[in-house]
């Protein structure tokens, strides 16, 4: 049975399938379209499974707010050239809108939500197919208060970030923080949620680099807090140096714009190699 150009272009906009992947499949579903849905997805299946194994380190990351919820996602992929394809920064669009609007706290939520007449999983295991590549959601992290800001370095969707402030105040004070936790990495707000497993860490490997210092056992202690100290103004939020005034920290930053203004969450997620 001859398949004409009208349904392909049915199909296609049921499916987001290429124009050559719905030709076929409605010529091998005899032009029966829940057949031929059927055909793509097992395509879809079928690539998702043979590139189970590969790296997806390329891809999406987008971030967005909705009143006081806050959400980042990230579709990955195995190339740049997927990455950077408008239907692919559409789908994740798409997906994290979604995961928003019904205020998803984990990525399992995210996955099962409806798609249409499918899942989101489904819909990308369906994209899989079309672009011959491995995809999967990850990064899927939330905030929730009075003051979030969001950032998307250089908007090229692959750093973002979000920061939560306990009062509302001018946006652009919450757009400097967002800014310094992409640039600066931090991996906690104070040194008291600084993880224990990693302070351990630190404490043990400046106690060890005194030793072979050659400093005496009784200033050990000492000499390694001294440097836990050095090591919180690099990674605590608010002791980190304000990126625009090398001569404030950001919890002086943000006490110069109200004495109680301080972080309470912030989220990080990017796809670049530090």
């Amino acid at each position: 049975m001859a398949v004409n150009i009208a349904d392909i272009s049915k199909l296609r906009k049921m499916t987001g399938a290429g124009m050559m992947d719905c030709k076929k499949a409605l010529a091998e579903a005899n032009n029966n379209f829940d057949e031929a849905i059927k055909i793509i997805r097992e395509k879809g299946k079928a690539v998702a499974a043979k590139r189970s194994d590969r790296e997806a380190s390329q891809g999406c990351v987008l971030v967005k707010i909705d009143g006081n919820f806050g959400a980042m996602i990230a579709l990955k992929c195995e190339t740049d050239f997927v990455a950077q394809n408008a239907d692919f920064i559409k789908l994740t669009q798409t997906i994290l809108d979604a995961a928003v609007a019904n205020k998803c706290k984990t990525l399992d939520e995210v996955k099962a939500l409806p798609l249409g007449q499918e899942s989101i999983q489904q819909a990308i295991t369906d994209k899989s197919g079309i672009t011959g590549e491995k995809m999967e959601l990850d990064g899927y992290l939330t905030v929730e208060g009075p003051s979030i800001s969001i950032y998307n370095h250089q908007n090229k969707n692959l750093l973002c970030t979000m920061v939560v402030l306990n009062k509302v105040v001018d946006p652009q004070v919450g757009h400097e923080v967002a800014m310094q936790i992409a640039a600066m990495n931090p991996i906690s707000i104070d040194p008291q949620t600084v993880p224990a497993e990693v302070l351990a860490k630190e404490k043990e490997i400046a106690a060890q680099k005194a030793r072979e210092e050659g400093k005496p056992e009784n200033m050990i202690e000492r000499i390694a807090m001294g440097r836990i100290n050095k090591f919180y103004k690099e990674v605590c939020l608010l002791q980190q140096e304000y990126i625009q005034d090398a001569k404030m920290s950001i919890a002086d930053y943000l006490k110069s714009q109200d004495k109680d203004l301080t972080v309470t969450d912030f989220k990080r997620f990017t796809l670049r190699a530090e």
